[in-house]
Parts: C-alpha cells; sequence; structure tokens
C-alpha cells in the first residue's frame, strides 16, 4: 500500500471526536470507495500530465532541487503539494512495490508509528489506519487516518494509487476513535508512477489538505522538507528491490 505523507486537516484547536458512526455493509462500503476514489484517480493523472502545465493550470514551483520539483497550488482554502521527480534504472514495479509495502513504510517516514489494514474490499481496493505517535514532528503527533487506497494500471502502463480519508462517520464505525489520537483528514493523495523507455519511471506524488484558511509559510517550509526527505528515502528502497528478472 501507498503510504503517503499526511497531515492533520487544521492548524487550529484539536477536532472533537466523531459523535456519530455509520455501520453499513461490506458491498455499500466497496460500491462508495469505487464511486468516491474514481474522481481522486482522475484528479491525480490530470496534476500528472506536463502536457497541461502551461503556466494557467495554477501551479506554483516552490523547489527544483537534484532533479526534484515540488510545486503547490491553491483553490479557496485547499491546498495541493505535488512532488515529481525521474527514478533512472527503476521500473515503475520496483517502484510501487516499495511505495506500497505496509510493513516497509516507517523506513521512509520517519514519523508513521504504525500502518495496518482494516479490511480489503477488492483486489485493488481496501481499508487502511495510519498513526502517527508522541514522537512525531508537531505537525503530525498524535493523529491518526482512516483512509481508503485504490490501486489501478491504466492502458498505458502508468501505475496510480489513490489515497483520501472515508467520511468520518463511516471511518468511526469501522474503527472507532482512540482516547490517545486525533482523528485526521486527508482530502485526497497518491502516487501516479509512469514508465520512460529506458525501464526508468517518473514519478509524480500529490497530496492535497484543507488547513482551514491561511497557510502559514513555516508550515510550507516543514512540508517541503518533508517531502524532499521522504522521496531521497524512497529512492534508496527502489533502487536497492529487485527487478522482475533478477526475481
Amino acid at each position: 500500500m501507498a503510504i503517503d505523507t499526511l497531515v492533520p486537516a487544521t492548524m487550529s484547536s484539536s477536532p472533537a471526536p466523531c459523535s456519530r458512526s455509520w455501520s453499513i455493509s461490506e458491498d455499500s462500503l466497496r460500491r462508495y470507495v469505487q464511486f468516491a476514489s474514481e474522481s481522486c484517480v482522475q484528479e491525480l493523472l490530470a496534476a500528472s500530465d506536463t502536457n497541461k502545465g502551461n503556466g494557467n493550470d495554477g501551479w506554483k514551483m516552490l523547489t527544483l532541487d537534484n532533479g526534484v520539483e515540488i510545486s503547490k497550488r491553491r483553490s479557496g482554502s485547499l491546498h495541493t503539494f505535488r512532488s515529481r521527480w525521474v527514478l533512472r534504472a527503476v521500473s515503475p514495479q520496483q517502484f510501487i512495490t516499495v511505495a506500497n509495502a505496509i510493513d516497509a513504510a516507517k523506513q521512509w517516514d520517519s514519523d508513521l508509528v504504525e500502518a495496518r489494514y482494516i479490511k480489503d474490499l477488492q483486489d485493488n481496493l481496501s481499508i487502511i489506519r495510519l498513526r502517527f505517535g508522541d514522537n512525531s514532528k508537531p505537525l503530525f503527533r498524535n493523529r491518526e487516518f482512516i483512509v481508503y487506497e485504490r490501486r489501478e494500471t491504466m492502458e498505458d502502463g502508468t501505475l496510480v494509487v489513490a489515497v483520501a480519508s472515508l467520511p468520518k462517520e463511516i471511518a468511526a464505525g469501522l474503527h472507532p476513535e482512540q482516547s490517545n489520537a486525533i482523528r485526521g483528514l486527508l482530502l485526497q493523495s497518491g502516487w501516479v508512477v509512469e514508465k520512460l523507455e529506458d525501464d526508468s519511471c517518473v514519478v509524480t506524488y500529490v497530496v492535497q489538505l484543507d488547513p482551514a484558511g491561511w497557510l502559514p509559510k513555516c508550515f510550507v517550509n516543514r512540508f517541503n522538507t518533508k517531502l524532499v526527505m521522504i522521496i531521497e528515502n524512497l529512492k534508496k528502497l527502489a533502487q536497492a528491490c529487485p527487478s522482475e528478472g533478477e526475481i
């Protein structure tokens, strides 16, 4: 599964625990996640489309260092961050194998203390709990997220992993909120991995959050630093992962 960099939904006081929970059938949950995740997949593909980069798409480049581009786009109160880079001599499958390894996620995101599957809805749809503990950075401390994950292979071989929080009532029905963790909200995030001719790949990572208004510059700087750290860790793990011919 793709464990993504997650951010609390607000920068103010801790949100109150959800007082309502919905118990729905597995079939209803599957149909909801299929519907909700389709728009997330399409948004990820649009964000990764370099042919749309004509300067009018709202993306503002924040940093370009050592081949890694980090950009931001704002629409109302929503802030979307995008990182994009080329992995040489690493196939899309090698990268996704590392990014989807739930037991290895803490190797590339040191803030994460727990990641586990709650439910598999079908081969490419899962419900996952992610938890960040007492020693995580202030922006992530004591947060947990109940998210769906959808994995798709497009006709041209592009791999897409879409991740977003479930509605709080559905999440509470699947996994009641814990007294030692704040239930965070991830609007959407995920990976798009495109194959290049020389068995390399282009990786685009997108995460969208709602900080309920103005986003302090110090937060942007911290988030950029965290993205660069995760990218470097993923590069090392993916390059060490055996290729298909070596397995």
